[in-house]
Formats: structure tokens, sequence, C-alpha cells
């Protein structure tokens, strides 16, 4: 599948029409957002059932906002619409292939059910929460509970 060009019109309605959604957060300005593209454009080649968007932080500011955006190239992975990983800084092919593969392997009703309960006591995973998941908030990483994903550093 070839990548599609998600906007703020688009984007709630890829993620809930896909089971897997990965996201690279660009700028045309950006030279490893460039040296990026590549391997982006191989692997959804390589999985033509997985949604590849882009977004074009330029473009969409309010978008690239909204998910915590900082630094780009940023890839995000969503799966059955929970967001399982954003983390910036361009990943290598074998990289991007063991994250798609981690996202594939994952227990969703586990995943989903952590999130009910976590839910229940009041608290909302992400950066600034507060509370300590084995990560460190301030790195920009946006970890589902219970997510499973080896992202190569310290939960």
């Amino acid at each position: 599948m070839a990548t599609t060009h998600a906007t703020a019109q688009n984007f709630e309605s890829l993620v809930e029409q896909n089971d897997i959604v990965v996201v690279d957060f660009w700028a045309s300005w950006c030279r490893p957002c460039m040296a990026f593209v590549p391997v982006f454009e191989a692997a959804s080649h390589t999985h033509p059932d997985i949604c590849f968007a882009k977004v074009d932080t330029e473009e969409q500011q309010g978008l690239a906002a909204a998910f915590g955006v900082r630094a780009i190239p940023t890839i995000a992975v969503f799966r059955e619409q929970v967001l399982l990983f954003s983390e910036a800084g361009a990943l290598p092919a074998a990289a991007l292939e063991e994250l798609i593969a981690q996202a594939r392997a994952l227990d969703m009703g586990k995943v989903k059910a952590e999130i009910a309960a976590k839910e229940q006591q009041g608290h909302v995973y992400g950066p600034g929460c507060g509370h300590e998941h084995g990560h460190d908030h301030a790195d920009s990483h946006v970890h589902g509970p219970g997510c499973g994903l080896d992202h190569g550093h310290k939960h």
C-alpha cells in the first residue's frame, strides 16, 4: 500500500478504519525526515494490510501538537485505535520491521483491559502524567499500558 497523506480532517477515520496505522510526522526541510522516506515507503509496500500515514507538521501543526510532537521525524503506531508507540527519530528499516512485528503480535484484548482498569482508577497514560511506569515521561515517549513493545530502551 502506498502512503497516505494524513490531515486533521481524515486522521481519525484513518485510525478508526485500519487495524494498524503507522504514522510519520515529518517536514520537507528536515534532512532526517527525508532520509527516512525510503524506509517508510518500503515498509508500506512490504505490509499492504497496514495504513502508513504521513503528517506534514508544517501543514498540520494542530495535529502534530495534539500528539505532542516536539521533534521530527516522530513515528507513531496505532493498533485498534490505541496509541502503542510514539517516539522521535528516524528508525532504521530493521527497527521499523521489528516495531511492526511487535504491534502485530500484541494481545490487544489484554492491552485494552489494562487501559480500562487504569481509566477506572482515573489514570491517563502519556507524557507528563506524573506517575512512575519505569520510563522517563520527559523523553516524549507515549507507551500504552502493558504495550509489550521492545523499544530498545528502559520502560
